[in-house]
């Protein structure tokens, strides 16, 4: 499968990447596993995961889900060297600060790397920015990490072009390494959270970029058509959300596009995005391998121009 390049990190990663927020939480260790092996055996090579997932289930701490993929490479079905990992660090959870701090950061990335089982992290992000510490005491605990071979690039989640722009400013400054990958939410719904000055910035400073929320919480794969089918669902506090008439607009078109490339609505919506100008993948999951089947087809779905300026006009 083509790679592409992930901004300056050197990491070159497929198409789509796998979301590991699931891990632990909608889909089993068993079940993990099986959607690892095949999503790898595709020829796609990226999990995205993070130190707080999934903090938010009952029982629950963080890093079960880094645990799940720690045991999945445990088991050799593909050499490290072949996974590109991505995880966080910095997101409050269970009442907690965690923060930013080079303290946290130092900690976080060692807890982080116990669970995997491995010796080094492949992409290490900033969950979200923190007003409460100097971007330079951040920089500087990140390039740590780097020198220590802890790391191997770094970026930022949930930043805005603003803050983005102050961490390059902080970095060149003090020469200090920058944020060279950064993960918004972006999808045919949710569309201003990246496009405009975030990626403007991103492609000027050639920027890797991996988004997140691709199926817009499971909404863009079509399933959810009414407030009645969103009863019982994990998500659907969010999902909700998508249910006006500019979703239902972005439905019929997805429907449209799904019939005639003889794919399906989540295919679609997540080769739309990484399709997108400035996108390098899109982050998208799935809890079996019946809707793993739809990501791994969105990596190989070329849409035509006639195509991808339906979805882009239904959407805008």
């Amino acid at each position: 499968m083509q790679k592409r390049s992930l901004g300056r990190t050197g990491l070159s990663i497929a198409p789509v990447v796998f979301g590991g927020n699931v891990f632990g939480w909608t889909a089993d260790e068993k079940t993990s596993f099986d959607l690892l092996d095949a999503f790898f055996d595709a020829g796609y090579n990226a999990i995205d995961t993070a130190d707080v997932y999934s903090s938010w289930v009952d029982g629950h701490k963080g890093g079960e889900s880094e645990e799940i993929i720690g045991q999945w490479l445990k088991r050799g079905h593909v050499a490290r060297d072949k996974v590109v990992i991505v995880t966080k660090v910095g997101f409050d959870s269970q009442g907690r600060k965690t923060g930013l701090s080079a303290k946290w950061i130092a900690e976080a990335a060692d807890a982080s790397l116990r669970r995997l089982g491995t010796d080094y992290i492949d992409l290490y992000l900033a969950h979200k920015p923190d007003e409460d510490v100097p971007i330079e005491e951040t920089l500087e605990a990140f390039a740590r990490l780097k020198q220590q071979g802890k790391v191997r690039a770094i970026g930022c989640s949930n930043y805005e072009a603003g803050q983005l722009q102050a961490s390059l400013d902080a970095a060149a400054k003090n020469n200090l390494p920058r944020y060279d990958v950064v993960q918004p939410e972006y999808n045919l719904y949710t569309r201003d959270r990246f496009e405009g000055p975030l990626a403007d910035l991103c492609m000027r400073e050639e920027i890797g970029v991996i988004s997140y929320y691709a199926l817009a919480a499971g909404f863009l794969t079509g399933k959810y058509r009414s407030l009645k089918d969103t009863e019982g669902a994990a998500r659907s506090y969010r999902v909700g959300d998508y249910l006006d008439d500019k979703g239902l607009k972005i439905l019929a078109a997805l429907d449209e596009v799904a019939a005639e490339t003889g794919t399906s609505p989540a295919t679609v919506a997540i080769a739309w995005v990484a399709a997108r100008r400035g996108i390098t993948a899109p982050i998208a999951s799935a809890t079996s391998l019946r809707q793993l089947e739809s990501l791994i087809a969105a990596g190989k779905l070329a849409l035509s121009e006639a195509q991808m300026a339906r979805l882009t006009e239904a959407g805008a």
